[in-house]
């Protein structure tokens, strides 16, 4: 794969983690957004098991089993901390805590861990994106700052960076496909207690299984799947950074699709996430410091 096309892929999966929200306003009102969440999990577990099959099974041998189980558990972490967090503390505070925490938390773990110190150029895009993000969500609700949400945005935030770094060792030793799908059938494994703590009879309507089919296969298997390859080329603190295009996303697909209204501030903040989307993309390659390096676990 050429290296000029991975920050694209993991774009892409950014653009398709952004209809997420979009796609859970139209489940059944009885889907809780724990539950739709393993749901999302258990069908995109299934159908990277499905496709590992198809395209030619799965070779274990000689599979790092702690950074698996350490990226499986970190992403199964992510959804319910996320979701949580939203629910305690609102979208806005939830949602830039949490996904603006997570290229800072990414580039000091490289930083400590791996010995990269992240370029002067990932510091401006990031915070440039991070900026974007807090205009683009702040306007919308009035802000109400609980500290046990913002611990759980912090904690969402936290087990996305160490999913990326993690992710991208393992890419780097085994193919992304197979790596995606271990990863998370283990953490849907993870996850499946709260298909039976929650009500899930929402399934059984026709919005429900379709929606729990898109999420599952497009906005995991898929999406996950082009980040996987992205990371080949990419760190995983650029990485993160570049899965800001997530809040763009979805604000965009909120205004065209669900009516919301954006003021000017927000119009800015988009900017500029765009603008600092558009240096790690358009920068040179060793200036935002791509080189393998392997992770011990």
């Amino acid at each position: 794969m050429n290296v000029k096309i991975a920050p694209l892929l993991i774009i892409f999966a950014a653009v398709l983690w952004g209809t997420t929200g979009t796609a859970q306003t139209f489940a059944p009102e009885a889907a809780h957004p724990v539950a739709i969440g393993a749901a999302r999990l258990a069908v995109g577990g299934l159908f990277l098991l499905v496709l590992v099959f198809f395209t030619g099974g799965l070779n274990i041998k000689g599979w790092p089993v702690k950074a698996t189980v350490l990226a499986a558990v970190s992403m199964a972490l992510f959804q319910p901390l996320f979701f949580s967090a939203v629910t305690i503390t609102g979208v806005a505070i939830g949602t830039v805590v949490a996904i603006g925490s997570a290229p800072i938390i990414s580039g000091f773990l490289e930083w400590v861990f791996l010995k990269r110190r992240p370029s002067n150029i990932w510091w401006g895009s990031t915070f440039l994106s991070i900026s974007g993000c807090l205009m683009l969500f702040l306007n919308k609700e009035s802000v109400v700052v609980d500290p046990v949400g913002i611990l759980m945005a912090l904690g969402a935030g936290l087990s996305f960076a160490v999913y990326a770094i993690v992710s991208r060792d393992l890419v780097g030793k085994h193919p992304s496909l197979s790596v995606v799908a271990v990863v998370f059938t283990l953490s849907a494994v993870c996850l499946a207690p709260f298909l039976f703590i929650f009500d899930m009879t929402w399934l059984s309507d026709v919005r429900g299984w379709s929606i729990s089919l898109y999420l599952g296969i497009m906005t995991t298997g898929i999406a996950y799947i082009l980040f996987a390859k992205g990371l080949t080329y990419v760190s995983s603190s650029t990485a993160v950074t570049l899965a800001l295009a997530e809040p763009l996303t979805a604000a965009l697909f909120g205004f065209f699709l669900l009516g919301e209204v954006l003021n000017l501030t927000a119009w800015i903040g988009m900017l500029l996430l765009m603008v600092g989307i558009a240096l790690l993309v358009f920068a040179p390659k060793r200036s935002v410091g791509e080189g393998q390096q392997e992770l011990t676990l």
